[in-house]
């Protein structure tokens, strides 16, 4: 039997979802992290800060990334760091990128591949992650079908969203982690947001464990 996800409504779905976050992490010794790009990146910094001292025993990793280059603005690791969410002058524990410059998808994929087994034992405490208009979360795309649906970690070269080469936690991942946090804001994310609470088949989010969404978006109860 599948636990329906939990959703919580507040005007600063943004500070929701880092107190809902840091909650979860503070009290683990080694907490397994990963982040995403886009919207829900503004979450990250706060994050961090948060976290204090903390922040350097954790584990950090990405839900997706695009296979551009760092400097690049459509890179979701080049992003946190240019915008200072991620510090090199405070760093986490351990940082895995899933992509570095000029790596082909499935070589970025296999790279990564190995330390989150050794490092994260192919699991993480909390996943943070956005949700497109479409219903798509890292780089899971309703109805598209995804490499090695038994890996972690996964390339993909025909992304329906462009740029097309990826590099994406899979839907085998999010199974593994013990909760997953959505955060959705916004009046273009509510039919997704809807479709997502009832369970729709075919979403990359269902029955996904610990699985919570945030929003600002007062929906029927």
């Amino acid at each position: 039997m599948r636990l329906r996800p939990t959703c919580v409504v507040d005007r600063d779905p943004v500070a929701r979802a880092v107190a809902e976050v840091v909650a979860l992490l503070t009290p683990l010794p080694e907490p397994r992290l990963a982040v995403p790009g886009g919207s829900a990146a503004a979450a990250v910094g706060p994050i961090r800060e948060a976290l204090g001292d903390r922040w350097r025993h954790v584990l950090l990793t990405y839900t997706d990334e695009r296979c551009v280059p760092f400097d690049s603005a459509e890179s979701n690791r080049g992003e946190l760091h240019r915008s200072g969410a991620l510090s090199d002058a405070h760093p986490p524990g351990h940082e895995l990128p899933l992509y570095l410059d000029g790596e082909r998808p499935h070589v970025a994929a296999m790279r990564a591949s190995l330390p989150f087994r050794r490092r994260f034992n192919d699991r993480l405490d909390v996943v943070l992650l956005g949700l497109g208009p479409d219903g798509h979360v890292a780089s899971l795309f309703p109805g598209h079908a995804h490499a090695g649906s038994d890996t972690l970690i996964a390339h993909i070269e025909d992304s329906p969203k462009p740029p097309p080469w990826r590099v994406t936690l899979t839907h085998s991942a999010l199974m593994r982690s013990t909760h997953n946090v959505v955060l959705a804001f916004g009046p273009s994310k509510r039919p997704a947001l809807e479709r997502a609470l009832r369970g729709e088949p075919g979403l990359p989010t269902s029955g996904l464990p610990g699985l919570v969404f945030i929003t600002d978006q007062e929906l029927p109860s």
